[in-house]
């Protein structure tokens, strides 16, 4: 009887085994489905750029909301402390949207920064004064520089009617956060990224001789 049950007992082990594993190699490919796939929504398809703008913009209020905070408090310049307030108030509008967007897109959305985000956070938390506006003025100029290419692209091609026009709310937020981060004259330009090789132009049609037409 009781190698009967220890029988039974192995046996249930091993099937809560495969179980387990078989759990675990299905989730991520269902994630990576959600990911990857187009959806039909009322407003139009959703594709992955689409969701992937949505999460970048959440994740960027989330290091730029606390971190124009600090600026009050850290920083040494009065400008540097401005941006920083126009960042918290530009940002905590910005959120509440993508939250609303997301919801009405059924897009999930991170709760943290990004690992990048955090190391700059960071890098910021154990900075005053002027190392602080230095490293504040070159980290967000850099990151707005990055998610500015993504938000403009969604907003070029995006078939969604929804996403068209928060990208073009985002795209707005972002060029005029840009601007004033070069305005505190503490943004290294050498140390942006260069603007992408131009495509090689098209050749020009070929004139028509209008005396050969038929």
């Amino acid at each position: 009887m009781h190698r009967l049950l220890r029988g039974e007992v192995v046996m249930f082990g091993g099937f809560a085994l495969a179980a387990a594993v078989t759990i675990l190699l299905v989730m991520p490919q269902a994630n990576t489905a959600v990911l990857t796939e187009v959806t039909q929504t009322s407003s139009g398809p959703l594709g992955p750029a689409d969701r992937d703008f949505l999460v970048k913009v959440r994740q960027a209020g989330l290091w730029e909301i606390p971190v124009g905070q600090w600026a009050q408090v850290r920083a040494d310049s009065a400008r540097v402390k401005d941006v920083g307030a126009h960042l918290v108030e530009d940002h905590t509008k910005l959120d509440a949207q993508v939250r609303r967007v997301a919801a009405q897109l059924d897009v999930p959305l991170p709760d943290r920064p990004s690992p990048d985000q955090q190391r700059w956070m960071a890098q910021l938390a154990s900075e005053t004064g002027p190392a602080f506006d230095r490293d504040f003025a070159r980290l967000l100029r850099a990151a707005h520089g990055k998610v500015f290419a993504v938000v403009a692209n969604v907003r070029a091609g995006t078939r969604n009617a929804v996403i068209r026009k928060f990208a073009g709310t985002a795209v707005t937020v972002v060029m005029r956060h840009m601007t004033l981060l070069e305005s505190t004259g503490l943004v290294n330009y050498d140390e942006l990224p260069e603007p992408p090789t131009p495509s090689p132009a098209a050749p020009a049609p070929a004139a028509v001789d209008p005396r050969r037409q038929p």
